[in-house]
């Protein structure tokens, strides 16, 4: 019955290439994510030694990685009630001739974030566990994003 409305389970992607250089920050939680994701993704090679970046056939190259915490509403006496979390990614994705395939993109995340003095440990804990989940969907969406160039020769449409 749900074979007939469309509906498929998400595969893992297919990317038009077979090696991928990407020199992320060691440090970097989304990198370490997303290697993971693309070493799991499986028929592609993913090369982070910068001495090996020529014999990738794409490089993928992250611009910016920025997490923020922006104060969105204050009770009366100016205690702070909510906060907004983002976490920003620019990245472009090229040959190793400089051609670009995806051009300079920016992905944003956002989640609201209740505040308590009361409960400042839990907020926390809580606020952590948000990035995590907005980091994961920024690297799932840019693997989806890596997938849809399907000639590394042309940009995608």
């Amino acid at each position: 019955m749900l074979g007939g409305c469309g509906f498929a389970l998400r595969k893992p992607p297919d990317f038009a290439f077979k090696t991928i250089y990407t020199g992320v920050a060691p440090n970097s939680l989304l990198g370490v994510e997303l290697k993971r994701n693309l070493a799991a993704a499986g028929g592609v090679m993913l090369i982070t030694d910068a001495t090996q970046q020529s014999k990738a056939e794409v490089i993928l190259d992250i611009l910016q990685e920025l997490r923020e915490k922006v104060v969105v509403g204050v009770n009366a006496s100016g205690q702070v009630r909510e906060f907004e979390l983002r976490l920003r990614l620019r990245f472009r994705l090229r040959t190793p001739q400089g051609r670009e395939l995806i051009p300079d993109t920016e992905m944003l995340q956002t989640r609201s974030l209740s505040f308590s003095e009361a409960f400042v440990l839990a907020k926390e804990a809580e606020e952590q566990l948000l990035y995590r989940n907005m980091q994961s969907d920024i690297v799932q969406q840019l693997l989806r994003r890596l997938a849809a160039v399907r000639d590394i020769t042309t940009a995608p449409e």
